[in-house]
């Protein structure tokens, strides 16, 4: 039973930093690639940030030069580094872990609040 398990939200103010952190547990399998998703209320959800086991990266434009994010292969953990938060970062921020055996399965987190006052 593949388990993602996150931390790291919360509240901070504008202009401050967060660091989200998700664990992935449970399967044997390799994961290729990990990653980020938010949903703002009201909104579609959203992809923020993806790694490949190798280490190439993808970034909404909207968080380009803000957010980092990396991974530890060995711990199967992937992190988001958030620097110059904005109201509109305010959000329910979900990791994903695609494990791949001959076909892609998706397992999502349950979900972390970013909450980002003026």
């Amino acid at each position: 039973q593949v388990q993602l398990v996150e931390s790291g939200g919360g509240l901070v103010q504008a202009g401050g930093s967060l660091r989200l952190s998700c664990a992935a547990s449970g399967s044997r399998i390799s994961i290729n690639a990990m990653g980020w998703y938010r949903q703002a209320p009201g909104k579609q959800r959203e992809l923020v940030a993806r790694i490949t086991s190798g280490g190439s990266t993808d970034y909404a434009d909207s968080v380009k030069g803000r957010f980092t994010i990396s991974r530890d292969n060995a711990k199967n953990t992937v992190y988001l580094q958030m620097n110059s938060l904005k109201p509109e970062d305010t959000a329910v921020y979900y990791c994903i872990a695609d494990y791949y055996s001959g076909f892609v399965t998706r397992y999502w987190g349950q979900g972390t609040q970013v909450t980002v006052s003026s």
